[in-house]
Protein backbone atom coordinates (compact mmCIF):
# COMPACT_ATOMS: atom_id res chain seq x y z
CA UNK A 1 0.00 0.00 0.00
CA UNK A 2 1.49 3.34 -1.08
CA UNK A 3 -0.05 6.42 0.51
CA UNK A 4 0.41 9.69 -1.34
CA UNK A 5 0.09 12.33 1.34
CA UNK A 6 1.15 15.90 2.16
CA UNK A 7 1.82 17.99 5.24
CA UNK A 8 -0.04 20.79 3.46
CA UNK A 9 -3.25 18.78 3.00
CA UNK A 10 -5.90 19.17 5.71
CA UNK A 11 -7.62 15.94 4.58
CA UNK A 12 -4.50 13.83 5.01
CA UNK A 13 -4.04 13.39 8.79
CA UNK A 14 -6.78 10.71 9.08
CA UNK A 15 -5.09 8.77 6.27
CA UNK A 16 -1.70 9.14 7.97
CA UNK A 17 -3.16 7.75 11.20
CA UNK A 18 -4.69 4.85 9.28
CA UNK A 19 -1.29 4.07 7.77
CA UNK A 20 0.05 3.79 11.30
CA UNK A 21 -2.63 1.22 12.06
CA UNK A 22 -2.16 -0.74 8.83
CA UNK A 23 1.60 -0.81 9.41
CA UNK A 24 0.94 -3.17 12.35
CA UNK A 25 -0.47 -5.83 10.00
CA UNK A 26 2.36 -8.26 9.11
CA UNK A 27 0.58 -9.26 5.90
CA UNK A 28 0.90 -5.72 4.50
CA UNK A 29 3.80 -3.58 3.34
CA UNK A 30 2.83 0.06 3.80
CA UNK A 31 4.77 3.04 2.47
CA UNK A 32 4.09 6.76 2.90
CA UNK A 33 5.08 8.83 -0.13
CA UNK A 34 4.81 12.56 0.69
CA UNK A 35 4.30 14.75 -2.38
CA UNK A 36 5.38 18.34 -3.02
CA UNK A 37 2.62 19.79 -5.20
CA UNK A 38 0.79 21.40 -2.26
CA UNK A 39 3.89 23.31 -1.14
CA UNK A 40 2.60 26.48 -2.82
CA UNK A 41 -0.16 26.72 -0.20
CA UNK A 42 2.33 28.06 2.33
CA UNK A 43 4.18 25.11 3.86
CA UNK A 44 7.02 23.16 2.26
CA UNK A 45 6.57 19.48 3.09
CA UNK A 46 9.69 18.47 5.00
CA UNK A 47 9.52 14.82 3.88
CA UNK A 48 8.32 15.20 0.30
CA UNK A 49 10.18 13.89 -2.72
CA UNK A 50 9.41 15.31 -6.15
CA UNK A 51 9.79 11.78 -7.46
CA UNK A 52 6.77 10.75 -5.35
CA UNK A 53 4.64 13.35 -7.15
CA UNK A 54 5.88 12.10 -10.50
CA UNK A 55 5.23 8.48 -9.48
CA UNK A 56 1.65 9.32 -8.52
CA UNK A 57 1.04 11.01 -11.88
CA UNK A 58 2.60 8.09 -13.73
CA UNK A 59 0.28 5.68 -11.90
CA UNK A 60 -2.74 7.74 -12.97
CA UNK A 61 -1.60 7.81 -16.60
CA UNK A 62 -0.92 4.06 -16.58
CA UNK A 63 -4.36 3.31 -15.11
CA UNK A 64 -5.95 5.70 -17.60
CA UNK A 65 -8.12 7.53 -15.06
CA UNK A 66 -5.90 10.61 -14.44
CA UNK A 67 -6.92 10.50 -10.75
CA UNK A 68 -4.29 12.39 -8.73
CA UNK A 69 -5.26 13.58 -5.24
CA UNK A 70 -4.30 13.42 -1.58
CA UNK A 71 -4.73 11.32 0.40
CA UNK A 72 -4.58 8.59 -2.23
CA UNK A 73 -3.65 4.97 -1.59
CA UNK A 74 -2.36 2.84 -4.46
CA UNK A 75 -2.78 -0.85 -3.79
CA UNK A 76 -0.47 -3.46 -5.32
CA UNK A 77 0.41 -0.98 -8.07
CA UNK A 78 -2.86 -1.32 -9.95
CA UNK A 79 -5.81 0.11 -7.97
CA UNK A 80 -6.39 3.25 -5.93
CA UNK A 81 -8.66 4.25 -3.06
CA UNK A 82 -9.18 7.18 -0.71
CA UNK A 83 -6.30 6.92 1.72
CA UNK A 84 -8.47 7.49 4.79
CA UNK A 85 -11.10 4.88 3.82
CA UNK A 86 -10.06 1.61 5.44
CA UNK A 87 -12.90 -0.43 3.94
CA UNK A 88 -12.14 0.84 0.43
CA UNK A 89 -8.47 -0.06 0.85
CA UNK A 90 -9.34 -3.53 2.16
CA UNK A 91 -11.72 -4.03 -0.76
CA UNK A 92 -9.01 -3.03 -3.23
CA UNK A 93 -6.57 -5.45 -1.60
CA UNK A 94 -9.08 -8.28 -1.96
CA UNK A 95 -9.88 -7.44 -5.59
CA UNK A 96 -6.26 -7.26 -6.68
CA UNK A 97 -5.50 -10.56 -4.99
CA UNK A 98 -8.37 -12.19 -6.88
CA UNK A 99 -7.71 -10.73 -10.32
CA UNK A 100 -4.12 -9.59 -10.74
CA UNK A 101 -2.10 -12.09 -8.65
CA UNK A 102 0.18 -9.51 -7.03
CA UNK A 103 3.31 -10.39 -5.05
CA UNK A 104 3.68 -13.78 -6.72
CA UNK A 105 7.49 -13.58 -6.36
CA UNK A 106 8.81 -14.65 -2.97
CA UNK A 107 11.38 -11.85 -2.72
CA UNK A 108 13.71 -11.91 0.31
CA UNK A 109 16.15 -9.38 1.72
CA UNK A 110 18.93 -9.69 4.28
CA UNK A 111 21.17 -7.09 5.92
CA UNK A 112 24.63 -8.29 6.93
CA UNK A 113 28.29 -7.32 6.56
CA UNK A 114 27.36 -3.67 5.99
CA UNK A 115 25.29 -4.41 2.91
CA UNK A 116 21.74 -5.27 1.91
CA UNK A 117 21.18 -8.24 -0.38
CA UNK A 118 17.95 -8.90 -2.24
CA UNK A 119 17.09 -12.27 -3.76
CA UNK A 120 14.50 -12.40 -6.54
CA UNK A 121 13.52 -15.95 -7.52
CA UNK A 122 12.85 -17.23 -11.00
CA UNK A 123 9.49 -16.45 -12.57
CA UNK A 124 6.74 -18.96 -11.93
CA UNK A 125 3.84 -17.38 -13.84
CA UNK A 126 3.24 -14.99 -16.73
CA UNK A 127 5.35 -12.14 -15.33
CA UNK A 128 8.94 -12.35 -16.53
CA UNK A 129 10.33 -8.84 -16.13
CA UNK A 130 10.34 -5.98 -13.68
CA UNK A 131 12.41 -3.31 -11.96
CA UNK A 132 13.98 -3.80 -8.53
CA UNK A 133 13.78 -0.74 -6.26
CA UNK A 134 15.17 -0.27 -2.76
CA UNK A 135 13.80 2.34 -0.35
CA UNK A 136 15.34 3.48 2.97
CA UNK A 137 12.38 3.96 5.32
CA UNK A 138 11.71 5.87 8.54
CA UNK A 139 9.12 4.00 10.61
CA UNK A 140 7.79 7.10 12.36
CA UNK A 141 8.48 10.78 11.72
CA UNK A 142 6.91 13.51 13.84
CA UNK A 143 6.60 16.95 12.26
CA UNK A 144 5.36 20.23 13.71
CA UNK A 145 3.58 22.14 10.96
CA UNK A 146 4.26 25.89 11.00
CA UNK A 147 2.08 27.15 8.14
CA UNK A 148 -0.57 26.09 5.68
CA UNK A 149 -3.77 24.12 6.21
CA UNK A 150 -2.33 22.09 9.11
CA UNK A 151 -0.52 24.96 10.85
CA UNK A 152 -0.05 24.53 14.58
CA UNK A 153 -0.47 20.75 14.45
CA UNK A 154 2.14 18.12 15.26
CA UNK A 155 1.58 15.16 12.94
CA UNK A 156 2.98 11.65 12.75
CA UNK A 157 3.94 9.93 9.52
CA UNK A 158 4.58 6.19 9.25
CA UNK A 159 6.92 4.19 7.02
CA UNK A 160 8.12 7.24 5.15
CA UNK A 161 10.16 6.51 2.03
CA UNK A 162 13.26 8.71 2.08
CA UNK A 163 14.71 7.77 -1.29
CA UNK A 164 14.19 5.55 -4.35
CA UNK A 165 17.23 3.54 -5.44
CA UNK A 166 17.08 1.27 -8.48
CA UNK A 167 19.05 -1.91 -7.92
CA UNK A 168 18.53 -3.24 -11.42
CA UNK A 169 16.21 -5.02 -13.83
CA UNK A 170 14.82 -8.50 -13.23
CA UNK A 171 14.40 -10.62 -16.37
CA UNK A 172 12.64 -13.70 -15.11
CA UNK A 173 15.68 -15.60 -13.83
CA UNK A 174 16.71 -15.99 -10.20
CA UNK A 175 19.06 -13.16 -9.33
CA UNK A 176 20.67 -11.41 -6.36
CA UNK A 177 21.10 -7.65 -6.02
CA UNK A 178 23.18 -5.97 -3.33
CA UNK A 179 24.16 -2.49 -2.14
CA UNK A 180 26.48 -1.21 0.58
CA UNK A 181 24.64 0.45 3.47
CA UNK A 182 26.86 3.52 3.29
CA UNK A 183 25.38 4.20 -0.15
CA UNK A 184 21.87 4.65 1.28
CA UNK A 185 21.95 8.20 2.78
CA UNK A 186 21.71 11.42 0.83
CA UNK A 187 21.76 15.12 1.73
CA UNK A 188 18.36 14.92 3.47
CA UNK A 189 18.94 12.01 5.85
CA UNK A 190 21.61 9.87 7.47
CA UNK A 191 21.64 6.17 8.31
CA UNK A 192 20.52 7.12 11.83
CA UNK A 193 17.31 8.58 10.35
CA UNK A 194 16.14 5.29 8.82
CA UNK A 195 15.43 2.02 10.59
CA UNK A 196 14.45 -0.38 7.84
CA UNK A 197 14.53 -1.01 4.13
CA UNK A 198 11.77 -1.92 1.72
CA UNK A 199 12.35 -3.54 -1.65
CA UNK A 200 9.82 -3.89 -4.45
CA UNK A 201 9.91 -5.70 -7.76
CA UNK A 202 7.43 -3.97 -10.04
CA UNK A 203 6.28 -4.53 -13.58
CA UNK A 204 5.67 -1.87 -16.16
CA UNK A 205 8.84 0.23 -16.01
CA UNK A 206 9.77 3.49 -14.33
CA UNK A 207 7.40 5.77 -16.26
CA UNK A 208 4.58 3.22 -16.37
CA UNK A 209 4.52 1.61 -12.92
CA UNK A 210 2.38 -1.51 -12.85
CA UNK A 211 1.66 -4.61 -10.82
CA UNK A 212 3.72 -5.32 -7.71
CA UNK A 213 5.42 -8.62 -8.45
CA UNK A 214 7.20 -9.00 -5.13
CA UNK A 215 8.21 -7.06 -2.03
CA UNK A 216 10.07 -7.47 1.24
CA UNK A 217 11.37 -5.49 4.20
CA UNK A 218 14.39 -5.81 6.47
CA UNK A 219 15.41 -4.07 9.67
CA UNK A 220 18.60 -2.02 9.86
CA UNK A 221 18.89 -2.16 13.65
Amino acid sequence: IELFTSQGCSSCPPADRLMGQLAQDPSLITLSLPVDYWDYLGWKDTLALHGNSRRQRDYAITRGDREVYTPQAVINGVMHALGSDKSAIESAIARTRQSAQPLSLAVTMTVADSKATVHVPAASNGQHSGEVWLCPVTSKAQVKIGRGENRGRTLNYYNVVRRWMKLGDWNGKAEDFSIALDKLPDADFSLEDVDHLAVIVQGGGTSKPGLMLGAATASLH
